[in-house]
């Protein structure tokens, strides 16, 4: 839904204070915008210019004059004309050029940036504060200055063969400009209690309102524009995470420049610009610190990047005397489109830009929708410090309240700091009538169930993945199945699914039913009866729920599969902080349909009973949730995350055959880099103790199938399985598995040819105790290990990849070419 946010900010095209002085500063020599500026009336108040090199100082004291300064450039003051209130100021480069902020030996802002590291823990208000609290109010708007726009009628023409073609009138942007007179594109408002103790924050929405929406797109309420803190090690801008400016190793990564001093609410602040050393394009922050003089405090910031998007963050903060503190106060968040070479495709629209590479690139006409742009205002009011604060479900990032969506008007009147002015009224008024005629919230909720796996069928959601498979057991699986949704029950549901195998000539079918037992925690308890094949020695995390997939190609190739019949009973909940948990009391009959045969005790078993009991946890204690009225949604995907699972059969209970106990553990880690590379790693193990059979052991996943040549060999590729290792080559009773990946960023051989690198690594150890006990299957254990290496090229051409995978180690092949795999990967791109 990250996504339909961004869908909104592309597809959909300042406010004006009434009383406001605007205009754009601008280089002489190139004509190109200066963005951050500095802005000064003659009556003290100040400003800086947006990344559009923009600016617009509101005054309620009027003023003459104001000066403008920027960093290399001749200042220039600029007197005020009559009836005129939009100005182009030109400054002129000074001689010694400063384009290339450069650090010397004796650097004053470098100096001062050490002392605002030093100081930050005595700065923070999330350290030197015990509690505090305040409310906010936001408003969130897409639009577009109609002054901006050429709203002429034009003719267009068609290139034909032979000259152009008269083809029909262009009205577009005449209508575009029409349209964003009176409303703007989107608009969205919210009033929050923030609270902070313990070293917790949280964030309770009391009110919320969305423009096209009955019930507000929770995801995008979530959505991150700005950190909160501008003394956090990272600085997060538009869900993208940078090295802060004031992290402890921030002079690795930034140069400085001392620009000037002013006043800030009565305290002299010292301006300092910052900038990434490195100089690729979009590689970093820059922008502008006011840092306090005395306390050596953040008393203002902007933070810029500018790429495919331009985006600037704008904190304000007031000084509080008696805490000798700067407390934030506003926050103001924009972005409007950048300049990058290449179209970019979201959700079947395709967005264009100029180019910023001169040669080899025509630049095209701006239409209306590159004047776009979006605009967020947070004002924090009602603040208190050091008071008794006990913070209910602190576990919770962000909470909203059931009422939120419902609030009467007197509640805004009571909070927004300005009264809505015609556009904005306008703007709910025409997006709720144009979401009601094109059903726009039906579509969002048909696209949430796609996305899942789910087609929405009146009161059932019918499940995608049932549909069709196919491996080698079974042959083509063919079915339906589905779920119940919420327009059936918010407290019931029913689920099941019937399939058919074509080989194996048998139908499967489940069929459970559930009720939820509690709302803020989604708990529900419920039962299922189940007749099925598996996999043969399987690692499944119940808990985690399957991914879905147009194909899922690993299967294609498997022949071993069990046939389990049961019973269970259940529970799932979120009761325990940041996790997800399935209990679970189930009883199976098992039949394995190969030849394998258990010996416990000289008892002989081809088929038996299982009476376990089952606990399946997912841990996600990095991770930020968001409570709302319809569930609890991961917001901020954090690692590393952890899943337990322990299970454990039940002697003498319901004909049980045999006594065992198993516990699985799973790690993943993921980091990502501003350079669009990306680090996953992934640790598994497992560990069974009794008396377990083969079908419930470990097979490490495997991936390649007995054939005689490379080529025959050539099958599609799994997400974490080994592609050198054969089908039932190892199985183990304990195991410990280990994979590496790193992806590149994509490279570009021709024009629809972008492949991704990815460097793979996996490894595993294992042992099988009591082998003698199986008896069907040839098999080898993992004493002294396993290791494969391999290079994928993922998404060479319309998302078909290829991958090459080498087997060495211990467990290497005599034959040269048995150890090597060749793997077909592809990646579906829905333009999500």
């Amino acid at each position: 839904m990250k996504q339909l946010c961004l869908f909104f900010f592309f597809l959909t095209l300042s406010l004006q204070a009434q009383f406001q002085v605007n205009g754009i500063v601008k280089e002489s020599a190139t004509n190109k915008p200066l963005p951050f500026a500095t802005i000064t009336t003659n009556n003290g108040l100040n400003t800086i210019s947006d990344v559009d090199g923009k600016f617009s100082i509101a005054a309620p004291i009027p003023f003459t004059a104001f000066d403008i300064s920027y960093i290399g450039f001749t200042k220039a003051r600029i007197a005020l004309e009559k009836n005129k209130n939009y100005y182009v100021v030109v400054l002129s480069q000074k001689t010694d050029d400063l384009n290339e902020v450069v650090v010397p030996s004796e650097n004053p802002a470098l100096a001062i940036i050490k002392k605002a590291i030093e100081n930050k823990n005595n700065n923070n208000p999330q350290k030197k504060l015990r509690s505090f609290e305040f409310k906010s109010y936001n408003k969130l708007i897409v639009t577009a200055n109609p002054d901006s726009i050429d709203g002429r009628i034009d003719s267009v023409f068609v290139q034909k063969s032979i000259g152009k073609q008269f083809s029909k009138i262009d009205s577009s942007d005449y209508k575009f400009k029409d349209i964003i007179s009176k409303q703007h594109l989107f608009q969205t408002e919210k009033v929050s209690q923030y609270q902070f103790a313990n070293a917790r924050l949280k964030e309770t929405i009391l009110g919320t309102k969305m423009a096209g929406f009955k019930q507000p797109v929770y995801e995008i309420i979530a959505f991150n524009l700005q950190s909160f803190s501008i003394y956090d090690s990272s600085y997060e801008l538009f869900e993208t995470k940078y090295n802060s400016p004031i992290a402890n190793d921030a002079l690795n990564d930034y140069n400085y420049k001392l620009l000037d001093s002013l006043l800030i609410d009565g305290r002299n602040t010292y301006m300092i610009y910052f900038k990434n050393k490195k100089k690729r394009r979009a590689s970093g922050l820059e922008g502008v610190l006011y840092i306090d003089q005395n306390n050596f405090a953040v008393a203002k910031a902007v933070m810029r990047i500018k790429g495919v998007l331009d985006i600037s963050g704008i904190h304000d903060f007031k000084y509080i005397p008696n805490e000798k503190l700067w407390f934030p106060t506003d926050k103001t968040f924009k972005i409007v489109k950048g300049k990058n070479d290449d179209d970019i495709k979201i959700l079947g629209g395709t967005i264009q830009f100029d180019g910023d590479v001169e040669q080899d690139f025509k630049e095209r006409k701006k239409v209306a929708s590159d004047f776009t742009y979006l605009l967020s205002h947070t004002n924090n009011f009602e603040i208190q410090y050091n008071t008794p604060i006990q913070i209910k479900k602190s576990a919770i990032y962000i909470e909203i309240k059931d009422d939120a969506i419902n609030k009467p008007e007197h509640f805004w009147n009571t909070y927004r700091k300005d009264s809505l002015d015609s556009r904005s009224q306008k703007t709910y008024l025409a997006l709720d009538s144009i979401s009601s005629k094109k059903r726009i919230e039906s579509r969002i909720r048909f696209g949430r169930k796609i996305i899942n796996g789910y087609l929405p069928i009146g009161k059932f959601d019918l499940d995608l993945r049932k549909l069709f498979s196919y491996n080698n057991y079974e042959g083509f699986r063919l079915g339906i199945g589905g779920v119940t949704n919420e327009q059936f029950s918010k407290k019931f549901r029913i689920e099941g699914y019937t399939a058919y195998g074509t080989k194996d000539g048998n139908f499967k079918y489940n069929l459970g039913m559930a009720t939820r037992v509690g709302k803020f925690s989604n708990s529900w308890i419920g039962v299922s009866y189940t007749d099925d094949v598996r996999e043969i020695a399987s690692s499944v995390f119940t808990i985690e729920k399957k991914a879905f997939k147009i194909y899922d190609p690993r299967p294609i190739n498997i022949s071993t599969f069990y046939n389990y019949v049961s019973w269970k009973t259940f529970i799932e909940t979120k009761i325990i902080p940041k996790t997800e948990s399935f209990w679970e009391l189930s009883r199976a009959k098992i039949e394995p349909k190969f030849n394998y045969i258990y010996n416990l005790n000289e008892k002989l078993y081809t088929s038996y009973v299982m009476t376990t009991a089952m606990v399946s946890l997912r841990w996600n204690p990095f991770s930020d949730y968001m409570q709302t009225p319809t569930g609890r949604i991961e917001v901020e995907k954090r690692f590393p995350k952890f899943t337990f699972q322990y299970t454990q059969s039940l002697p003498k209970v319901m004909q049980n055959d045999f006594e065992f106990s198993k516990l699985d553990f799973k790690t993943e880690y993921e980091k990502k880099y501003l350079n669009g590379q990306k680090t996953s790693l992934l640790f598994e193990a497992g560990y069974a103790l009794g008396d377990v059979p083969l079908t419930h052991l470990y097979n490490t996943s495997p991936n390649n199938i007995t054939k005689e040549t490379i080529m025959q060999r050539i099958t599609f590729a799994g997400k974490n399985s080994f592609e050198t290792m054969f089908f039932n080559e190892f199985f183990s009773s304990e195991y410990a598995y280990f994979q590496f990946k790193h992806g590149f960023s994509r490279v570009t051989l021709f024009k629809k040819v972008k492949p991704s690198l990815v460097l793979v690594s996996r490894m595993a150890w294992g042992n099988l105790q009591n082998p003698e006990q199986h008896i069907g299957l040839d098999y080898k254990t993992l004493n002294k290990g396993y290791f494969e290496s391999g290079i994928e090229l993922n998404q060479i051409y319309k998302g078909l990849g290829l991958g090459g995978f080498y087997r060495y180690g211990p467990n290497q092949l005599s034959k040269f070419q048995d150890n090597i795999a060749v793997k077909i990967s592809f990646v579906l791109n829905l333009g999500l």
